[in-house]
């Protein structure tokens, strides 16, 4: 069997489809050179502990989370301001709205009504994900997901409202959406899915007196890391192909940067070079959790780029990508850019628990070679 990396198998949820994440929402990357077979899918361990040596010293000053979860962050603005202040009814009715005019516009392959319901990289990615599967004369899954729940932080002047909904369904997958208000109104923003038979559970999340979620800035300290510091090692990490030890070990961290080794050293024995780039894109959500730590929502935009150092065997693409390619083999350079989002975990500053990462929503955008 030939693994992916960052790819888990979608084939206990395709009955329940995330809304605005589709059947390719955990495509996942992978290449095949011609003369070399790929290896076999690593096990998924649990979660490692690893000691947590962050260096926040760096980080711009801003209120520490309260441990107890009981009372926001100071957060400027946040209880003082005159505009209205989303309610979880109103927002439970968006995303009942998103995920009605989602199914609706995946049944359809309606990639025009995709822009109406989604903004930046989660619309781009969806989009890809309608034309890959229009290339392979498939149909993408709709659906909507059952057992939403709704967090709302308290509105922030001068920052756009935002929410977010997370959706389990046991034996099928465990989704998390993030829901903004722009200029045209109410759009999906990012999205990560774990489809392991026993998701991984979400830790608490804390609320304020009046049942408002917590949010914080990215460069909130009182973590293992700021939330922008958590961000920039986890792709580092999987750039270098180098696993890092504060994250506990899985799919979307450890097996990852332990798949590109092996890959490159395959290409190096078919006369072959890897580059590899993680690119962070967009804001990165935190919500504070009761524990002190937080759970935070971010997206990346990956190119893998493989150059033959001289004449010989040829390479081609696989899954997603294949089909974007044409399933075509190159002898000089092919490359392949992805749409990538997670949601994580991040401890309070003293623990010595790993940051966890708990969901991903991968998407291949583009591939292009000769």
């Amino acid at each position: 069997m030939e693994w992916e990396p960052e790819r888990l198998s979608d084939s206990r949820w395709r009955k329940l489809i995330p809304a605005g994440v589709a059947v390719a929402a955990l495509a996942g990357i992978g290449i095949a050179v011609i003369v070399i077979r790929g290896g076999d899918a690593p096990p998924s361990p649990p979660p490692q502990r690893a000691a947590a040596s962050w260096d926040t010293g760096r980080s711009s000053a801003s209120p520490s989370p309260s441990p107890s979860g009981s009372k926001p962050s100071t957060t400027k603005a946040a209880t003082e301001s005159t505009s209205p202040q989303l309610t979880s009814k109103k927002a439970s009715e968006i995303f009942d709205r998103y995920q009605h005019g989602m199914s609706s516009a995946q049944a359809g392959m309606d990639e025009e009504a995709i822009g109406k319901l989604e903004q930046g990289l989660a619309m781009e990615m969806t989009k890809a994900s309608i034309s890959t599967a229009r290339m392979e004369g498939t149909k993408v899954a709709s659906g909507m997901w059952p057992n939403t729940r709704v967090w709302v932080p308290r509105h922030v002047e001068g920052l756009a409202d935002w929410f977010v909904t997370i959706s389990y369904e046991p034996k099928v997958a465990r989704i998390s959406d993030v829901m903004t208000k722009t200029g045209s109104g109410w759009r999906l923003v990012a999205s990560a899915a774990d489809a392991r038979i026993d998701a991984a559970e979400f830790p608490a999340l804390a609320t304020d007196s009046a049942g408002y979620a917590v949010s914080l800035p990215e460069n909130a300290t009182g973590l293992v890391g700021t939330p922008r510091q958590i961000v920039h090692a986890h792709l580092a990490s999987l750039e270098k192909a180098q696993p890092d030890a504060r994250f506990a070990q899985g799919s979307w961290t450890s097996e990852a940067a332990l798949f590109w080794q092996r890959e490159r050293a395959q290409l190096v024995q078919a006369g072959w070079g890897l580059t590899l780039s993680y690119e962070s894109e967009g804001p990165v959500r935190a919500l504070q959790t009761t524990d002190g730590g937080a759970l935070i929502w971010y997206a990346a935009r990956s190119t893998e780029t493989r150059m033959a150092r001289h004449t010989g065997a040829k390479v081609s693409l696989k899954g997603a990508a294949a089909v974007r390619s044409q399933s075509k083999a190159f002898g000089r350079w092919v490359s392949a850019t992805y749409g990538r989002m997670y949601v994580a975990y991040v401890p309070p500053a003293g623990s010595g628990d790993p940051v966890r990462v708990l969901g991903e929503w991968s998407q291949v955008l583009e591939t292009d070679g000769a």
